[in-house]
């Protein structure tokens, strides 16, 4: 993957690709509710970030072509993929890591409290993590505010006036969206190095902790973080190398990282993970009536529930001159099915990113440097096989992780799944589950379960989780199996209509609803495609395809030239349509599309890559994506400009927006400008 430049400033193409123009419609984006949905949000943002680079990547295309100032180079898809797809995801994750102010300091968490808990002691720590992978302290940006555990919802408007001095020039050459070619004068702004003016403002924070909304940030953090420390650079020519050994980077020529500036954010990414493990082991386990419950690695459900409550209220406190948890107050204490899988996939990331098992013969050997006691501890010698019951209670990464996965995994099989059925229902209110399905959650509780299976199988999950490998045979990982496969003959039985769409819900005992939403639809096929990844049974890709064509057939709108819920109505979209849009799009490029002997022209490479192409284009461009930072995603600030559009792809500069570079959670798109 690319270096990124705004860390280094601020601290074959698909060839048969379609002309978009064959699918022209004209739609307006009308944002309804501009805050920010970190559930949703985040979600959406990883599923941009796999439908970004590593997409672009795997359809053929050299990366190295690729570059933001050159916009639909070398054609549209591509750059609507390998450049705005991808780098949307990453900016928006420092929206709210360092520049949001929405949580409590990383300062005032528990990882720093063990080192002294002062401002001195997270600065030392800062040193250490730059040390690592080769990055001067100096380069980071002044006032980035790592948040150790985000807020549910914030307002994204900034606080105050953003200081847009200039603090530096530079000469490039640009070419737009309309294929105009300039070399131009473009100008740093101060807040590009540095993040004081760009906190939200707290009209309109909620201030409450959910497990959906850690997770999912915790999921876009762990992808990001073994994107950054998935190899190694020379420390001289900041070159990325393979690593050869978990040693190499001891040689005193090498440094964790694929280059200085991601390792800086692989590291500080993997350090507000381990806090938000902390804080979730310590703090938010929940018994029913209060919080604080202990969590061992002989956990069974069955003798006394433990688990994440829905929604935990927290009056704030402020210590080191930021903002901390003070007191916390379970506001809803049912474990819903969305927060459960939405935490159970993280979880299952940074398992397979920190595993330090034995028998795990085919880890990351960059990943084994990370975690072999400097810059992060490893886990105990008793911690590191797949036999859980001789685990020790141990505060590092892995061991962790390994407790908190293993609950996870086994709350979702006994409180959510119902065995007489085959289905997982949504909510568990502390004595008995209930008897809805929400389609969207089971079938993402599929993909959750392939990530979760393969990372205890120790097979590669993040951008390789579709790749071949040999798995451990391990129980946790047969039983995802079979509950993946029961879900998914649930899906198929009882779900999918005479039109060949999948019902929103389902309530047992009655059947299923009569809504469809877009955003059902290609959940379901990314929830199928996992299982067909997870299983090997071809019945799963085929019923994805027909889904597929089904869709295309009944929520095509040619007035807007993308999907709707009902063609020639407007459609609401929100940051979950988005995630399972662009999920269910790749899914489609990757998995679906036509093999040798398939003949679906709407399953052919060129209907799918226009597909996508003008579904971002109208409607993540069109209004969603409510503003983009500068550099990475073709933006820039130039002399007598006052569009705050330089790139031409109709997202402003967040200046020009007056919101930081994240995703609304709630956009209107109808026909018409």
């Amino acid at each position: 993957m690319r270096t990124f430049k705004t860390w280094l400033l601020s601290c074959a193409s698909v060839a048969i690709m379609a002309s978009s123009a064959a699918w022209a419609g004209e739609a307006k984006v009308e944002v309804l509710d501009k805050s920010f949905d970190v559930a949703g949000g985040m979600l959406a943002y990883t599923e941009f970030e796999l439908s970004g680079e590593p997409l672009a990547e795997g359809l053929g295309l050299d990366l190295d072509v690729l570059d933001p100032n050159a916009v639909n180079q070398p054609t549209a898809f591509d750059y609507t993929a390998g450049i705005e797809s991808y780098e949307y995801s990453e900016e928006a994750m420092y929206a709210v890591n360092y520049q949001s102010k929405m949580g409590p300091h990383i300062v005032n968490g528990p990882l720093n409290a063990s080192r002294g808990g002062t401002l001195e002691s997270l600065g030392k720590r800062v040193m250490e993590l730059t040390a690592a992978v080769g990055f001067s302290a100096e380069e980071l940006p002044l006032n980035f505010y790592p948040v150790s555990f985000p807020y549910s919802k914030g307002m994204p408007t900034f606080a105050g006036k953003v200081d847009t001095s200039e603090v530096g020039k530079d000469e490039l050459k640009l070419v737009d969206a309309a294929g105009k070619e300039t070399t131009v004068s473009t100008s740093i702004p101060a807040y590009f190095r540095d993040y004081a003016s760009l906190g939200w403002t707290e009209d309109g924070m909620s201030k409450t902790f959910t497990p959906a909304a850690a997770g999912a940030e915790m999921l876009k953090d762990v992808m990001w973080a073994q994107d950054f420390l998935g190899g190694m650079h020379v420390k001289e020519s900041d070159e990325e190398v393979e690593a050869e050994s978990s040693t190499m980077d001891q040689d005193g020529k090498h440094a964790l990282g694929v280059s200085a500036a991601d390792g800086v954010n692989g590291v500080l990414l993997t350090e507000i993970t381990w806090d938000k493990l902390l804080t979730l082991r310590n703090q938010m386990v929940y018994d029913g009536k209060a919080l604080g419950g202990k969590l061992t690695s002989s956990y069974d459900p069955k003798k006394g529930a433990l688990w994440f409550p829905a929604a935990v209220k927290v009056t704030e406190a402020e210590k080191n001159g930021v903002k901390a948890i003070g007191k916390l107050e379970v506001i809803d204490g049912s474990s819903t099915l969305r927060n459960t899988w939405m935490m159970l996939w993280p979880l299952a990331e940074v398992y397979a990113y920190s595993d330090q098992r034995a028998e795990n013969k085919g880890q990351n050997k960059a990943f084994m440097a990370v975690f072999d006691g400097a810059p992060f501890a490893a886990a105990p010698a008793a911690n590191r096989n797949v036999d859980l019951s001789d685990d020790v209670a141990a505060d590092d990464v892995f061991s962790v992780v390994s407790l908190l996965t293993n609950a996870q995994f086994k709350n979702l099989d006994a409180l959510h799944f119902n065995a007489k059925e085959g289905t997982f229902v949504d909510r568990w209110d502390g004595k008995s589950a209930g008897t809805t399905v929400t389609t969207y959650d089971a079938a993402y509780t599929l993909a959750a379960l392939q990530i979760f299976q393969r990372s205890q199988d120790a097979l590669p999950v993040g951008y390789a989780s579709a790749d071949a490998g040999e798995p451990l045979g391990t129980a946790r990982a047969k039983r995802a199996v079979e509950l993946i496969r029961a879900q998914s003959n649930f899906i198929l039985a009882k779900l999918v209509g005479k039109d060949g769409l999948v019902a929103d819900s389902y309530e047992i005992g009655k059947g299923a609803s009569a809504s469809r939403s877009l955003a059902t639809q290609f959940a379901t096929i990314r929830g199928l495609s996992a299982a067909f990844k997870a299983t090997g049974d071809e019945k799963y890709r085929t019923a994805a395809r027909k889904l597929y064509l089904a869709i295309e057939a009944k929520m095509f709108d040619k007035a807007i030239g993308t999907f709707a819920d009902q063609p020639g109505k407007p459609t609401i979209h929100t940051p979950w349509t988005a995630a399972a849009i662009s999920a269910g799009l790749r899914e489609a490029l990757q998995t679906l599309r036509n093999q040798e002997g398939e003949k679906e022209p709407l399953l052919d490479l060129a209907n799918l890559t226009g597909r996508y192409e003008h579904w971002f284009r109208t409607v993540i461009n069109g209004g969603a994506q409510m503003s983009e930072w500068l550099g990475d995603s073709g933006e820039n600030i130039v002399a007598g400009d006052t569009t705050g559009d330089t790139d031409k792809d109709g997202v402003p500069q967040i200046t020009k927006a007056g919101v930081a570079q994240v995703m609304a959670a709630q956009v209107k798109v109808s026909a018409g400008k």
